[in-house]
């Protein structure tokens, strides 16, 4: 859809006559026409995206590390000894106890 508007937009067209030509590919209102809102929004995010690129790239990376120690944090105990959940225990491991 993006690149459609932006390839038209380049040619000289308005917003206003892409806008009917424009389809939703999937999802609950599959086949219908796009508003003119979610067409400028989604410019507009386009526009952001090329200005700061590092804006956008950076607190993906930074979100990513972050849930991803958090999750080996409430996995893990100390010395890397697996935690037990409430009715499951997993098998301790070299130099575990077998309760947490």
């Amino acid at each position: 859809m993006l690149h459609t508007v932006l390839r038209r937009r380049a040619n000289g067209e308005s917003v206003e006559d892409i806008q009917p030509d424009l389809i939703t590919p999937a999802g609950k209102h599959k086949g219908g026409n796009l508003s003119l809102a979610s067409i400028y929004r989604a410019l507009a995010e386009h526009a952001k995206r090329e200005a700061y690129p590092e804006a956008i790239d950076q607190p993906h990376a930074d979100f990513a590390t972050g849930t991803l120690l958090a999750v080996a944090r409430r996995s893990f105990g100390p010395a890397g000894c697996p935690r037990s959940r409430s009715n499951w225990s997993p098998p301790p491991g070299p130099g575990c106890t077998s309760q947490p």
